[in-house]
Order: C-alpha cells, then structure tokens, then sequence
C-alpha cells in the first residue's frame, strides 16, 4: 500500500504492516519517516532492532535467518535493511519477493534506500512491495514548496512566522532541510514572540543555504533572475571570488553557442535548449564578448564591480532585458 509522508503518523498508530519500504533522495525525510516506524515499533513491542547493511559480502540468505533467529529477551524484532538502488539486483529481488510471500512472525522488516527511478518502480519486486507492504516514497521539496513545507515544520514546533518572515526563511534554507530544521530549533529556544515578525527572524537565523558556481548558472539558465539575486548575494556574502563564478558562466555560454554535447542528461539538455532559443545565437555571442569585462576588472584592468557585472551578464541570460554600461 502506498503511504504518502504526511500520512504515515496517523497510519503508524494503528496495526503495523509486516514490511515497509521508504525511499526517496532527501536523506532528513528518508531518516525522518524511518525514524517514525521505528518508534511505532517499538511501542508495539518490538523492543529489538538489527541493523543491515548490503554489501558485496552480503548473502540474501541472512535476512530470514536474522528474522527466524529470535533474542532471548526479546519476542519481537524489528529488521533494518539498508541498501543502495543498485543494489536491487536479481538476488534481491527473488529474496525480498519470497519475504514478502512469507514474512516471519513477530519480525518487522524495514527497507530504507535512497531514490527509486522510474524504471525500478515498475519492477515486479516494487509492485509486490506495494501489494504487500508499506510503501513510502519521500520526494525532495522544491523551490515553490518550500515555504509551505517550512510553515508546516514551524507549526510542529509551535513556530508562527508572519509572511514576509516565511519569505525570508524559505529563501535563505532553499536547498539544505537539515539545515532549517536546526534554526526551527534554534527558534524555539529564543521564546520569540509571535508570529516572528522578519526583523526578529533576520536577527535570529545564519544564512545556510549553500551554492556553487554552477548552481548560479543554472538559475541563470533556467530563467530565474531573483534567484541569481539571490544566490550571487551568498557567493559574495561566502567570500567566494567571482572568477569562480565567471569560469562557470563563460564555458556554459560556449556550449549553448556550439549546441549541446551528447550524453548530458536529459534534464540538463532541456535547460540549454531553452537558455538557447529564449536568447538567440547573436545574444549569446555577445555575452561571450562582455563577460571579458569580470576579468577585466577583477585584475584591475577596467573600473567597476566584477560581481555588479557578472550579475548583470547573468540576468541577461534569464531573460531580464537590461543595459550592460562599461564605465571607465
């Protein structure tokens, strides 16, 4: 049976499956939602849990024997399987199907990996886990659902926050979960009156998003210029040096000039396919020429901010429609 994250709490107070399998590419929801289970079984008597982990010397034959093989001082136990996508071969298919077939009494088995694809979830092994067994699958939380996700996790931890603050917090969070949930913590410690209002929060909250060169072009790329804003304000903030920035941007403007190479995943193919016909060759080719400028004046060549020219170069890749001037 498929259980969605926000349902498995009120799920896990009553009888408990045989089997559950979470999965998903958020690591804090993935050991969130494992977390639950276990605390579930645990009040329903499993009082023992055996970690397994598989590796290249693991034999199959060791999760019913673990199963079978009761503790003395303990009735019921509970199995925690821990594996790889790739990991889900012939070998553990077969394994995991006869389980599923004949569970062991009094034994709660736990799968937990990390993001299925596509291709796996149409196996005959994921099929017969969600005709026999919980199913859990745990999707990253995006840009736009984020301040939902946050305002949410704030609730939980009896956190209001007023909307400008909510903006705020999802903004400076984006990308790092764990991240948040240790601020949401930090909060409930400062007993701030509430809703936090966004000077309070300003005041209260390190800015732990973490980005790349890369990721600021990707924004660039995919049309966002108030996330280009937003993360070139964190490069800066980081101390990060803008050639960092510019050598990520000038090779990303060379391909969508030369078209894209073969072999890039389908997802990135799309978003310089897009860049491309949003701007135009001739657009693109002049970018290249004016990104000469960051080098410039990061050597001391030209007058003017690297990181003020570098982000106008970008939103004009987003798309904003802006005048580059090359003060002297």
């Amino acid at each position: 049976m498929q259980i969605r994250p926000e349902e498995l709490p009120a799920h896990l107070e009553g009888p408990l499956a045989p089997v559950y399998l979470i999965c998903g590419g958020e690591p804090l929801l993935v050991q969130e939602a494992c977390d639950e289970v276990i605390a579930a079984a645990r009040g329903q008597g499993y009082a023992e849990r055996q970690v397994m982990h598989v590796d290249s010397g693991f034999s199959w034959a060791e999760l019913r024997n673990s199963a079978a093989n009761m503790s003395l001082f303990s009735e019921r136990r509970l199995l925690d399987l821990r594996l790889t996508p790739k990991q889900f071969d012939r070998a553990a298919s077969d394994a995991l199907r006869a389980y599923l077939e004949a569970p062991v009494e009094d034994a709660l088995l736990l799968v937990r990996t990390e993001r299925l694809d596509s291709r796996q979830r149409n196996t005959a092994w994921f099929k017969a886990f969600q005709k026999s067994a919980g199913v859990v699958q745990v999707w990253p939380v995006d840009v736009a659902e984020m301040p939902r996700w946050l305002s949410r996790r704030c609730e939980r931890a009896g956190i209001t926050l007023d909307r400008d603050a909510l903006t705020f917090f999802s903004e400076r969070m984006e990308g790092n979960l764990l991240a948040a949930v240790q601020e949401i913590e930090k909060l409930k410690l400062l007993e701030l009156t509430m809703p936090v209002s966004l000077a309070a929060l300003q005041d209260a909250v390190l800015d732990a998003s973490h980005y790349d060169a890369f990721d600021l072009t990707d924004a660039a790329l995919a049309g966002q210029p108030g996330r280009v804003r937003h993360i070139i304000s964190v490069l800066r903030q980081e101390g990060i040096q803008p050639l960092a920035a510019h050598g990520s941007f000038v090779s990303q403007l060379r391909q969508l000039i030369e078209g894209p190479r073969r072999g890039l995943p389908r997802q990135r193919e799309r978003l310089l396919r897009d860049a491309g016909r949003r701007l135009g060759r001739a657009e693109l080719e002049q970018l290249l020429i004016d990104s000469a400028l960051v080098d410039q004046r990061v050597k001391g060549l030209r007058k003017g901010d690297p990181w003020r020219t570098l982000e106008l170069l970008l939103l004009r890749l987003a798309g904003v429609r802006l005048l580059l001037t090359d003060t002297p």
